[in-house]
C-alpha cells in the first residue's frame, strides 16, 4: 500500500511540475472564464432578472459559480490529454514497462488533473472582487473540497476517453464534441428552468449539471442569496428540488463509477 501511494504521488508530482512550467497554459485557461464573467456577465446582467429581480441579487452572482464550474470542467477534462501526448512521444511506454502499477498511473493522472482544476477554480474565486463578488475565507474553504470532488468526477471522464485515444487531435475533437453540450446543458450560463422537454431531459442526465449546481449552492451560502432564488435556480428532479447534499451524493457516486471505469480502461489499454 505504501508503494502504491508513493507511485501515485510521483505521477501527481510530475503533473504539477508540468502544469507549473507551462505558464501560457495557466494564463489561457484563466482568460476564457474571465471573458465570460467580465464581458458577458457585465454586459448581459441588465437583460436578466434572476428570481424576479430580487434585491441584492443579479446575473453576475448567478454567473460567478457557473464560470468557476466551467473552469473546473474544461481544466479537468483536458488535463488528462497528457496521457495521449505521453503515448505519442513514447514516454507512457517507458512508464508502463517500469515496475509501476497501471492503477497508480491512472490515479496519479486523475489526482493531478483534479488538483490543477482546483487551483484554477481557486484563482477564479480570488479574482471575484473584480466583478463585485464579496470574497471571504469561509467561501474559499468551503469551495475547496467541493471543487476537488467535482474535478475528480470530471477528470475521470477525460481518462475514459484518453485511455482509448492514440492522437491528441482525436482526443481534442471527441472531447470538444462531449464538453460543449455538457457545458451548455449544465446551467452554468442560464437557469435550468422552463426548458423544452428534450433539453430538460438532457440537462437532468448531464453530470456537469449537478457539479455546477453543487458549486453554485455552496457559493450562494456565502452571498446572502434569498431562499426563494436558491429554490428557483436549483435542479428539479422527479418533482423535488435538489439540495446541496443531493448534489454532493450524485457527483460523488458518479465520480466513484467513472474513476473505477477509467482505471479499468487504462489498465486494459495498450
Amino acid at each position: 500500500m505504501k508503494k502504491l501511494f508513493k507511485e501515485i504521488y510521483i505521477i501527481w508530482l510530475r503533473e504539477m511540475i508540468r502544469y507549473w512550467r507551462t505558464k501560457p497554459r495557466l494564463i489561457s485557461s484563466l482568460a476564457m472564464p474571465l471573458i465570460w464573467l467580465v464581458l458577458f456577465g457585465s454586459g448581459m446582467k441588465s437583460a436578466f432578472a434572476i428570481g424576479g429581480g430580487q434585491a441584492g441579487f443579479d446575473f453576475i452572482q448567478f454567473l460567478f459559480p457557473g464560470v468557476i464550474g466551467m473552469s473546473i470542467l474544461f481544466t479537468s477534462i483536458f488535463s488528462v490529454m497528457s496521457i495521449v501526448t505521453d503515448r505519442q512521444f513514447g514516454f507512457l511506454k517507458e512508464i508502463l514497462v517500469a515496475p509501476v502499477s497501471r492503477v497508480s498511473i491512472a490515479l496519479g493522472k486523475i489526482l493531478g488533473g483534479s488538483t490543477t482544476a482546483m487551483i484554477q477554480g481557486t484563482i477564479m474565486i480570488l479574482l471575484s472582487p473584480i466583478v463585485g463578488i464579496k470574497l471571504s475565507l469561509g467561501l474559499v474553504l468551503a469551495m475547496l473540497p467541493v471543487m476537488f470532488i467535482a474535478s475528480i468526477a470530471l477528470t475521470s471522464i477525460g481518462l475514459v476517453v484518453a485511455s482509448r485515444m492514440k492522437s491528441a487531435e482525436g482526443f481534442q475533437m471527441i472531447m470538444n464534441f462531449i464538453m460543449m453540450p455538457m457545458f451548455f446543458l449544465s446551467g452554468a450560463m442560464f437557469p435550468l428552468s422552463n426548458l423544452p422537454n428534450w433539453m430538460d431531459i438532457l440537462s437532468k442526465i448531464n453530470p456537469a449539471s449537478y457539479a455546477i449546481d453543487l458549486v453554485r449552492q455552496v457559493s450562494f451560502k456565502f452571498m446572502d442569496t434569498p431562499t426563494q432564488v436558491i429554490d428557483l435556480l436549483s435542479i428539479d428532479l422527479f418533482g423535488h428540488q435538489v439540495n446541496l447534499w443531493t448534489d454532493l451524493l450524485i457527483v460523488s457516486v458518479f465520480g466513484v463509477i467513472m474513476v473505477t471505469f477509467g482505471v479499468f480502461l487504462f489498465n486494459k489499454s495498450d
